[in-house]
């Protein structure tokens, strides 16, 4: 027990919750020799499976997670959103983020809060205590809020994230030690300032995960090369978790939660070489990389999977009119359902209409219909000419899943089951006895 526990007495409650960038349930439940602290954590609370969000996109997942809300309430729908009238694009940072994060939500109580590498965080929020905002931030300078804290992760060679351009390459040791090396240098900081007991909310993140399984996930299911290296960077992953499970003081209570879960890809689906080719997209010329580019379209798609009409009095130069807005998006989804792939497999799981996942004051941007694709079919927008529509070439194997994130609460009351990611932070607040209304969240407490 620290000073700060003593000087309180222990009686505060206070939550530590880790985040985990792309760990799939499946993994663990499948391997509980690499995951002995996650398996202890299911053993004395709750542990399991859990449904992501649609759709299953780093960036638009973490400000679910951490807002309890829909993107129709967050206002972030992927790593790229179209500004609402206009075809251009822009990639959602922090301040895009339209609803409460649950360290406001826990500052506002009065409580202190530590968030280090939360995705879609950047500029760090000055009116929490310590703060570093995870991807896409540019660099630690800018990203680490006091000048302490930045100043000590500079020292200890602090990464903001793993180097994607290292799984590329045929061999992919240099993208396991760089992996690794994040990893570890990001655990020894979660440990130095879970020690400090000057927080009521600590929210750690860790992002190499999702980098490793995009480039080793298909060693994995099919017993390659890298199949072990895989499983041992899981292991020391749980090992970091368990140092600080052993770390926290009575008082705290251990969440540990992921994103979205992983599954093995085959093929890379440019969407909208798809629609141009089945005559719902056109573009001005044939040199086009950009939404912009499209004229007398009745589609597009931008990543993962969402696919909008182009409607007149919506998008600038809409050829769909709004009384044929049903007809034609039932069309599409009738197109998008019977849609196959190379292998004969349909590529659609389903397709859902927005109204049925997005609500709130934000949903003006959301895509009219959003594809949960079947195993395999990782699906891109692709606005750049393509030489065809399936690329099984690529360097990545893996793909998010959308029903197999994870979630640990350690804690005896805690029940996981038929829980998804909007149910973490009410599940937070109500460890923290932080007070909300019955209608703030799309999810609810799992305690």
């Amino acid at each position: 027990m620290g000073l700060f526990d003593r000087l309180r007495g222990g009686d505060t409650p206070r939550v530590a919750f880790i985040g985990i960038d792309g760990l799939s349930y499946r993994l663990v439940a499948d391997n509980p020799e690499t995951f002995p602290t996650l398996s202890a954590i299911a053993d004395d609370g709750g542990g399991g499976g859990i449904d992501s969000i649609l759709p299953a996109e780093s960036n638009a997942c973490w400000p679910s997670l951490t807002t309890g809300k829909n993107p129709g309430e967050t206002g972030v729908y992927g790593f790229q959103d179209r500004e609402v009238g206009s075809y251009d694009t822009y990639v959602p940072m922090g301040r895009d983020v339209q609803a409460p994060r649950v360290w406001d939500r826990a500052t506002d109580a009065g409580l202190d809060a530590t968030v280090l590498n939360v995705p879609v965080t950047f500029p760090p929020q000055r009116t929490v205590q310590r703060m570093v905002s995870g991807y896409l931030s540019p660099d630690l300078d800018a990203a680490a809020h006091p000048e302490g804290l930045r100043e000590y992760l500079t020292r200890s060679d602090y990464r903001l994230s793993v180097n994607a351009k290292l799984g590329h390459k045929a061999d992919k040791t240099a993208l396991i030690e760089h992996a690794r090396e994040t990893l570890d240098a990001r655990a020894a900081a979660f440990e130095r300032y879970v020690e400090r007991d000057d927080w009521d909310l600590f929210v750690g993140v860790f992002t190499a995960p999702d980098r490793v399984n995009h480039f080793l996930w298909g060693d994995y299911e099919d017993g390659g090369t890298y199949r072990e290296e895989l499983l041992a960077f899981h292991a020391a992953l749980d090992e970091h978790i368990g140092s600080i499970r052993d770390t926290l003081p009575s008082d705290v209570t251990l969440v540990v939660g992921s994103t979205h879960g992983f599954t093995r890809l085959s093929y890379d689906i440019y969407c909208n070489e798809w629609l141009e080719r089945e005559g719902w997209l056109s573009y001005e010329d044939g040199d086009h990389d950009a939404l912009a580019d499209i004229d007398d379209a009745r589609a597009y798609s931008l990543v993962p999977g969402r696919f909008y009409l182009n409607v007149e009095g919506r998008e600038p130069n809409g050829v769909v009119p709004e009384d044929e807005y049903e007809e034609t998006r039932a069309e599409l989804r009738a197109a998008l359902e019977s849609w196959t792939g190379p292998d004969g497999n349909p590529v659609a799981d389903r397709v859902v209409d927005r109204e049925t996942v997005f609500r709130g004051d934000h949903a003006a941007i959301a895509p009219d219909l959003v594809v949960v694709p079947n195993d395999g079919f990782d699906l891109k927008s692709g606005f750049r000419p393509h030489d065809g529509v399936f690329d099984a070439d690529g360097p990545r194997t893996g793909m998010h899943a959308f029903d197999d994130a994870a979630l640990f609460v350690d804690h005896p009351d805690a029940a996981v089951g038929d829980a998804n990611l909007l149910d973490v932070t009410p599940t937070l607040l109500k460890l923290l006895d932080a007070d909300y209304g019955p209608a703030d969240f799309d999810g609810a407490s799992l305690v």
